[in-house]
Order: C-alpha cells, then sequence, then structure tokens
C-alpha cells in the first residue's frame, strides 16, 4: 500500500504528464474579400491548398465575396501558418492582392 508521500507524487507526476498531453491549439485560416483577385483563382486557391471538391470551393469563394473573409480550415499553428505563406506565395506570384491569416480558436 502507497503512503501518503508516495501518493501525492503519484499525483503530482500523472498531472504534468496530463499537461504534457494538453492538445495543441488549434487556428482557422481565412481568406479575406478584395476587389481584384479574380474568383477563378480564389477556387483554385483551395482546390490546390486545402482540398476542396469545386462545388465546396465555389460555396467558400462566394462567402469570401459577399461576407467580406471565409474559413478554409481549421489546423494546428505549423500547418496553419504554412497554409498561409502558401496561398500568399501564389497570389504574389500570380499579382493577386488576396490576402490569408490565421486566427487562433
Amino acid at each position: 500500500m502507497a503512503s501518503m508521500g508516495e501518493r501525492r507524487l503519484e499525483g503530482a507526476v500523472l498531472k504534468k504528464v496530463m499537461a504534457e498531453n494538453k492538445r495543441p491549439s488549434m487556428y482557422q485560416v481565412l481568406l479575406l474579400n478584395d476587389d481584384y483577385t479574380p474568383m477563378d483563382f480564389v477556387v483554385s486557391i483551395l482546390q490546390q491548398f486545402f482540398g476542396k471538391g469545386a462545388e465546396e470551393a465555389v460555396r467558400i469563394m462566394l462567402k469570401v465575396h459577399y461576407k467580406g473573409q471565409a474559413a478554409c480550415g481549421v489546423y494546428t499553428r505549423e500547418i496553419a501558418e504554412t497554409k498561409v505563406m502558401q496561398v500568399m506565395d501564389s497570389a504574389r506570384n500570380n499579382k493577386h492582392p488576396l490576402k490569408c491569416v490565421m486566427r487562433k480558436e
């Protein structure tokens, strides 16, 4: 049978293990509307970098167009940062002002 001191130590270890196994923070990746980026480019971005099908990509693009922004997906910080960089690089390379940002959930 464990003594009180051993039980406290076991509880402290258990709390530490539980803290280490905490889920990572998640981030929404958002596209922001502008008046210049072609709609078909936005649809292609959604398909290429976010794996969206044609119908879902069009639906998200229209939400960006009419509401000013729309979420493309929810990811861990590192993946969200990569998605934002991929979109921004592609927009820049194609001379479009499309903006992509991430927001902590």
